[in-house]
């Protein structure tokens, strides 16, 4: 029996490229293709796919929200991430929203079908690259136990107020980038979603809202 599969991709010319070599693929079935995370919970729910090969940086909803959304609600559907990205900020947030595979976009159509094949069996699909970071992270660098996201308002992460708090102390992206130790273009993913979260439209809104929230403290404050 085919798995059945849903591409979730904003960019379409990759996103057709997936479904037309999945197309080609034993055992694989694609019964939907969605430009973002909103359009890829959505068809879940319609669906009831056994698989989503979700991509993470896409505009409305990235693939790690709408992975935690799925994986909450439609719990007989797996998420294996399939992106361009690789890194920390990238792996393991997608991870812990319950993705149960991580491939990156220069995996082959075996290794697809092996990584569908692997969490549809229970086991997790995951490239040998991701496999070696995961196991470096834990062996040098233990991630720390999650705070409790009820801390945090407006559902953001604590790499999201990261970001925020250092947009409060008037740093730039590239500023910020060095900082954290990451790329620019996660940096304006986590902008876009802490933007998104907090209902905020530019920077100065962002830096009253970090204020209101508590998140940072206005310069000449004093803190007792």
């Amino acid at each position: 029996m085919n798995a059945r599969v849903v591409v979730a991709d904003d960019q379409s010319v990759v996103r057709e490229g997936i479904v037309m070599l999945l197309g080609l693929l034993p055992g694989i079935e694609v019964v939907g293709a969605a430009k973002d995370g909103e359009e890829a919970v959505a068809l879940v729910a319609e669906l009831s796919p056994d698989v989503v090969l979700m991509d993470l940086r896409m505009p409305r909803c990235d693939g790690a929200e709408a992975t935690r959304r799925i994986r909450r609600d439609h719990p007989g559907t797996q998420v294996v991430v399939l992106t361009t990205f690789a890194d920390d900020d990238s792996l393991f947030p997608a991870l812990q929203a319950g993705a149960r595979g991580y491939l990156t976009k220069d995996a082959g159509g075996e290794e697809i079908v092996r990584a569908v094949q692997a969490v549809l069996s229970g086991e997790a699909g995951l490239s040998p690259s991701v496999q070696r970071r995961l196991l470096e992270r834990v062996t040098t660098n233990p991630p720390p136990l999650p705070e409790p996201e009820t801390q945090l308002p407006d559902g953001l992460t604590r790499r999201e107020v990261e970001v925020l708090v250092l947009i409060a102390e008037g740093l730039s992206n590239p500023e910020i980038a060095r900082r954290l130790h990451i790329s620019q273009a996660t940096v304006k993913s986590h902008i876009n979603n802490l933007f998104a979260k907090a209902g905020v439209r530019d920077r100065a809104q962002a830096v009253r809202y970090a204020y209101v929230r508590g998140l940072a403290q206005p310069p000449g404050s004093s803190v007792t």
